[in-house]
């Protein structure tokens, strides 16, 4: 706990501002470390008498976001200037233009760009952190600093995250997760990349986490023993060859391990690239790419057998994000495999850092980005152009198309064509020319004729096969992945769609006509949000298709068809009694009658308990697992905290998070998946029924295995009770004979 002592926090940020001073007076003018002073002064007036959650002064915050900037991306002192001031406007009563008259127009426009987007957006189709993200993105064209300062802001907020309550720590953690860590990725910014993507980790699978750090402290001093070992021929052979280098072991990230762990079905130690060897030279710019590969030959002398598939050489062509490396992997004397990293200072410096250590070898100006970058931002303003998507489509285009790795590609006549990696045949027609996606009807890729969904891989030639009847159709857009396909089929169907808008019109008249509702606007925006389409268009088009139909009209507006009682009466004797007033269920009955269909034993907080829940099909979760509840229409949806779609909504709908728990003591079964691996034998598919339904008297709902050459895969769904049982149940089918991988699904 915090203790606060006014006369020790002087002295702290005195201390703190020193050091901030020390960072940057090698390369700052005397006016530049007056201007520094100045927004110390400004930012501690500001936020004067205010403390944050932990409980210490919030002066603290922007000076560890610009000592963050300074220290560990070696930023200058416009942007120390910068992150000592990016939350006064936000939070305090100085305006925008009280910073411009105090410094400049620089100052001024990146504060403006690091200032959140104030007001309440419609709840179901709009995102305030998306909008954030958006405006984001867009002031970063005009100084990168914006994106760098927002970096370090948010790596300092996820270090102090514990101060804050479940479901902020969840909503911020979802956002860090699915927007901040890919961002950092495509700016080559690996440290601070690696640190907050294991503390969102830390918050949406802290079960998981822990498990993790626990597990790398057991095997530390084994690890170590056996690193040192192993890296003692290689350091002295470097150092016989005249070499200045640094020799480091680096461990994996606990959410790399994490995802091996889960997305594999392998057990921690059966994980070999746990850690790398890391070997950095020291060596002059223009000699660095053959010293690298001359450092290679000297350790594939020591240890000679490779893993050849592993070998990955982004020296001679680097990653779309600037790194440059070269990886392999080799066998160590006791058997073991282990990854070996070779860099020279420099492209150390920019794997660590980024964008930010360009500044540092005279690459680009300070704010500015280096051609790659620059290239990557021109398919940001291309999104930002967009004025018919609204910050979710864009959010969503952008991680898809943007913060993933890149593959070329080309055309039959040699042009390059760079895609995100993933992208299909549709994609590369879309980035080629509108008209040739739209009437794409396959592709012959390498000579071979391949259907649309077809994966592309690096280098590969693609030829389009177009044909005048072939037009987009929805189900494409589940399969594409770079913004200008989805823009362009959407564009279409918005197209083709709007066609039927007379028709869709007359049709939706008649039927509200038809249940005595008044034709406005307000209905029609009440239908919009039950059958969850945002746009009249796309729903005048399902109507006249008669995708949306009377029946869903008439439950959007409690409009049953009328029916005898008598009638009714006969037909369920026993059915609840309703409140007369409503005509319907009252809300005691409806949640008693929704326990007892689907009794999923959550207890919802924060004054909800009224409101029905469901238990989210898309993971599955059981008592035991970590879980939140996500508010719907007229109900929580209740996930676990890991789950991929959960986290995709909490980075965008923060607002919509509600703490969720399991009660305890109470003995219900809930149905879960295993998926198994192994070598298939005779009586090896009895004795996993009989370990599953005998051992432990579970009951198997369905099951279905596969078996070729000698190897088998199956899917077995099981009622248990809880997280703890499950977990226990996969332990005993891995141990028996012939069971390589089991795990939950």
């Amino acid at each position: 706990m915090y203790i606060i002592d006014e006369d020790l926090e002087r002295v702290e940020i005195l201390k703190r501002y020193k050091h901030l001073i020390k960072l940057i007076s090698s390369t700052a003018s005397r006016e530049e470390k007056r201007q520094v002073r100045r927004a110390f002064t400004v930012a501690l007036k500001a936020h004067s008498g205010v403390r944050r959650k932990t409980g210490e002064p919030y002066i603290y915050h922007p000076m560890e976001v610009a000592r963050i900037a300074a220290e560990d991306l070696g930023l200058g002192p416009t942007a120390v200037v910068c992150a000592l001031l990016h939350d006064v406007v936000e939070d305090t009563e100085y305006s925008l233009e009280d910073i411009r008259t105090i410094f400049d127009d620089r100052v001024a426009q990146i504060i403006d760009g690091l200032t959140k987007i104030e007001g309440v957006f419609d709840y179901a189709t709009n995102s305030i952190q998306a909008e954030n993200f958006k405006k984001l993105l867009t002031a970063m064209g005009d100084d990168v600093r914006v994106i760098l300062l927002k970096l370090c802001d948010r790596l300092h907020n996820m270090r102090t995250l514990d101060s804050m309550r479940e479901d902020k720590q969840l909503k911020i953690a979802s956002e860090t997760q699915m927007l901040y860590v890919p961002l950092a990725h495509r700016l080559g910014l690996y440290q601070i990349k690696s640190e907050l993507e294991d503390l969102a980790t830390r918050y949406i699978n802290p079960k998981g986490y822990k498990e993790i750090i626990d597990k790398l402290k057991d095997s530390e001093e084994e690890r170590e023993s056996f690193i040192k070992e192993f890296a003692a021929p290689i350091k002295e052979a470097l150092t016989n060859n005249g070499y200045k280098f640094v020799c480091s072991a680096r461990v994996k990230s606990i959410t790399s391990i994490l995802g091996k762990i889960e997305n594999k079905g392998v057990q921690f130690n059966e994980i070999y690239d746990i850690f790398a060897i890391r070997v950095v030279i020291d060596v002059p710019i223009e000699v660095e790419k053959v010293s690298c590969f001359s450092v290679y030959s000297i350790i594939n002398s020591i240890y000679q057998e490779q893993k050849h598939d592993r070998l990955r050489d982004w020296i001679s062509k680097p990653k779309s994000n600037g790194y440059e490396a070269l990886h392999f992997t080799v066998q160590a004397n006791n058997g073991r495999w282990v990854e070996i990293q070779i860099r020279s200072q420099r492209m150390d410096d920019i794997a660590e850092k980024g964008l930010a250590a360009h500044y540092k070898y005279k690459e680009v100006k300070e704010g500015e980005l280096d051609e790659n970058l620059d290239n990557w931002l021109e398919k940001v303003r291309e999104l930002l152009d967009n004025q018919s998507a609204n910050a979710i489509d864009f959010v969503n285009d952008f991680t898809l198309n943007l913060v993933t790795d890149e593959i070329t590609t080309f055309t039959p006549k040699g042009k390059p064509i760079i895609l995100p990696k993933g992208a299909t045949v549709l994609d590369f027609a879309f980035n080629v020319h509108t008209q040739l996606g739209i009437n794409c009807m396959g592709a012959k890729v390498n000579y071979k004729v391949v259907t649309l969904d077809h994966r592309l891989k690096p280098s590969d030639q693609v030829e389009i096969i177009t044909s005048n009847i072939s037009y987009p159709k929805e189900e494409y857009l589940s399969f594409v992945k770079t913004s200008k396909a989805i823009q362009g089929i959407k564009n279409y169907l918005r197209d083709y769609r709007r066609g039927f808008t007379d028709e869709g019109t007359k049709k939706l008249q008649a039927i509200f006509s038809e249940i005595e509702i008044e034709y406005n606007q307000e209905n029609i925006d009440k239908l919009s949000k039950y059958v969850g389409i945002p746009q009249n268009i796309d729903l005048y088009y399902k109507v006249a298709k008669n995708e949306i139909t009377e029946e869903d009209i008439r439950h959007c507006f409690d409009k049953k068809k009328s029916k005898k009682s008598t009638w009714m009466f006969l037909k369920n004797p026993f059915a609840p009694k309703r409140d007369k007033e409503q005509g319907k269920l009252t809300l005691k009955e409806e949640i008693e009658r929704q326990i007892e269909r689907n009794p999923e034993q959550v207890v919802i907080k924060q004054n909800m308990e009224n409101m029905k829940y469901i238990t989210a099909p898309c993971c599955r979760p059981v008592p035991g697992d970590d879980i939140v509840g996500l508010i719907r229409e007229n109900s929580i949806e209740v996930h676990r905290t890991t789950c991929n779609k959960a986290i995709d909504e909490m980075s965008k709908f923060g607002h919509r998070i509600i703490k969720a728990k399991w009660r305890e003591n109470e003995k219900i079964t809930f149905l879960a998946g295993i998926k198994i691996k192994g070598i298939d034998r005779k009586g090896l598919l009895q004795e996993i029924t009989g370990v599953i339904s005998e051992g432990w008297n579970i009951n198997i709902r369905g099951l279905v295995m596969e078996s070729s050459e000698g190897l088998f895969e199956g899917t077995i769904m099981v009622y248990i009770y809880d997280a703890e049982q499950l977990s226990r149940l996969i332990k005993n089918i891995e141990s028996i004979d012939g069971i390589d991988s089991v795990r939950r699904i």
